[in-house]
Order: structure tokens, then C-alpha cells, then sequence
């Protein structure tokens, strides 16, 4: 079983109330089993909301208010829900597939926190708590890296 992102397959959860619908993923998951998440809105966050970007290691949004905690409560639930659902299906999960540079989501470089489209190396909140359960992670634009 596959962890995937939401907005990945077209639900509007995004911080700008859109997704980032991703026919790659689609047709990877088709004969897979997988359970999507957005650990931003599963945290309590509405969409749209302001962007938020990790700073010094907390979230914080483009007005400056500090939604740190809304993403660990959302990680942690996300990764339950993952966790029950693969045990509810007699399934291990085999890897996820996160929505590249998210503060929650986010493998190997996340946004730098100027809100100006740099990155940096790290992990978002939601992918570190996947890396610490062992869980091996990818992004959609691993699959577009595969597909060429």
C-alpha cells in the first residue's frame, strides 16, 4: 500500500484552495492499493489559506503566525490514518508519494521560508515523520524523472 498526498490526485486541499493533480501518480496507483492524506487540512488548517513555509524549524505562515502545531497534529494523524488502513487491509506499506517541497510534504528540499520560491535541503513535517517510521519516500517529480 501507497501513502499518497491528496492534492496529488486532484482534491482541492492546497494552501490556495487548488491541487496539484499529478496523471503520473493517477496511473502509477491505478493497480495499487494507497490511502491519501494532506496532513495540512487533517491538522485542522482550511484551504484557502495563507502559504506557509518551514523557518528554523517551525512552520510559519506569510502573515507570521505560527501554524507549527497544526502540522505535527496533522503528520501524526495522517500517519495513524496510513498505519490503521494498511492494518485494516492485512498490507505493509510499501512507500509514499508526497507533493515536492510542501512544508508538510516536502522530500530532501522544502521551501526556504522567504517565500520567494527558494529551497533548501530537508524534509517537510508530514515526510520526516515517514522517514523516522522507516517508510521510503518519493515525490511526483520522481515519477517524472522515471517516465523519461
Amino acid at each position: 500500500m501507497y501513502i499518497v498526498s491528496r492534492c496529488l490526485l486532484g482534491v482541492n486541499c492546497k494552501y490556495n484552495g487548488g491541487n496539484s493533480r499529478c496523471g503520473e501518480v493517477i496511473d502509477f496507483l491505478r493497480d495499487k492499493s494507497f490511502v491519501s492524506v494532506c496532513p495540512e487540512t487533517q491538522g485542522g488548517l482550511k484551504a484557502p489559506r495563507d502559504p506557509a513555509e518551514q523557518q528554523n524549524g517551525r512552520v510559519i505562515d506569510r502573515a507570521g503566525r505560527d501554524l507549527t502545531e497544526y502540522f505535527r497534529a496533522g503528520a501524526e494523524r495522517a500517519l495513524k490514518l496510513a498505519m490503521e488502513t494498511a492494518e485494516a487491509k492485512g498490507e505493509s506499506i510499501e512507500g509514499a508519494i508526497l507533493k515536492a517541497r510542501s512544508p508538510s510534504c516536502g522530500v530532501t528540499a522544502i521551501y526556504d521560508g522567504t517565500f520567494t520560491g527558494a529551497t533548501v535541503p530537508g524534509d517537510g513535517i508530514f515526510a520526516a515523520e515517514l522517514r523516522k517510521a522507516g517508510i521510503p519516500l518519493m515525490t511526483e517529480e520522481d515519477l517524472y524523472r522515471s517516465d523519461k
